[in-house]
């Protein structure tokens, strides 16, 4: 079982419920994320707060929708359909963070602004075919476990390669770069490894061939190691405790260790 600590300054989110409690603390990350930004000489315009919504019910994110979140992450792809369902009357693009499985593509399709866990050639085949019938494109970014955990979703680094060569048979998926999850741990020098492998990777797929890797944008980091996500490069930070609040349930409920 994987080291959670590095979660642990968690507890101390409160809930967020009204406009200004968003406010709040949305300029506190902001804040945090322009130190980390300018400690690595980093302009803070090249990196992207992704707020993450899940579990959050819909009274809540309207009040984050009214306090500036216009793009918000969920994990599970029938519980981000039915919000977008809700809420079709807000100004929201989604994002779908999690994994899987290619039997529920088609809801991704339907609704998703972009799918940052593309991990497998058979829901590559799946959302470009559901996409057709759409007439539409979507954004994605390729999930790598750079932890080598058997827990954590994601392709193994060395398959890589071959995977984005793969991709370039689906006109209707747009790559925007890697995505990865970091090793749950308070020990900095074993998260930052993580981040840094995907910068790697980034920068490897780049001098290949440019084109498999679209922009190149890197999505790695959330509440508790965003900074360092930062330091090495992140132009995604995926954010939702420091935002929303603690959550009620553990990550192990949105990361289960089987797919």
């Amino acid at each position: 079982m994987g080291d959670n600590s590095g979660l642990s300054h968690d507890e101390q989110y409160s809930t967020a419920v009204s406009v200004e409690d968003f406010r709040t603390n949305i300029a506190e990350v902001e804040q945090r994320i322009a130190a980390a930004a300018k400690r690595a000489g980093r302009d803070r315009s090249e990196i992207e707060l992704l707020p993450v919504s899940k579990t959050v019910p819909q009274e809540r994110i309207r009040a984050a929708a009214a306090a500036g979140c216009h793009k918000l992450g969920e994990n599970k792809v029938q519980e981000a359909h039915r919000k977008s369902e809700e809420m079709a009357d807000l100004d929201i693009d989604w994002a779908v963070i999690g994994h899987l499985q290619s039997n529920k593509a088609k809801f991704v399709a339907q609704f998703a602004a972009e799918f940052q866990a593309l991990d497998r050639i058979k829901v590559a085949r799946a959302l470009d075919r559901r996409l057709q019938s759409e007439g539409r494109s979507l954004d994605v970014y390729v999930q790598v476990n750079t932890s080598a955990e058997d827990s954590k979703f994601g392709m193994p680094p060395e398959e890589l390669s071959g995977f984005l060569r793969q991709l370039r048979e689906f006109d209707t998926l747009k790559v925007q770069g890697l995505m990865t999850l970091a090793i749950f741990s308070s020990d900095v020098e074993r998260v930052r490894p993580c981040f840094q492998m995907l910068r790697e990777l980034r920068d490897r797929a780049r001098d290949t061939d440019p084109e498999l890797i679209g922009p190149g944008h890197l999505s790695m980091g959330m509440s508790g190691d965003f900074e360092v996500a930062i330091e090495e490069g992140a132009n995604c930070v995926r954010v939702g405790q420091a935002i929303f609040g603690r959550r009620s349930v553990p990550d192990s409920h949105y990361w289960p260790e089987n797919g």
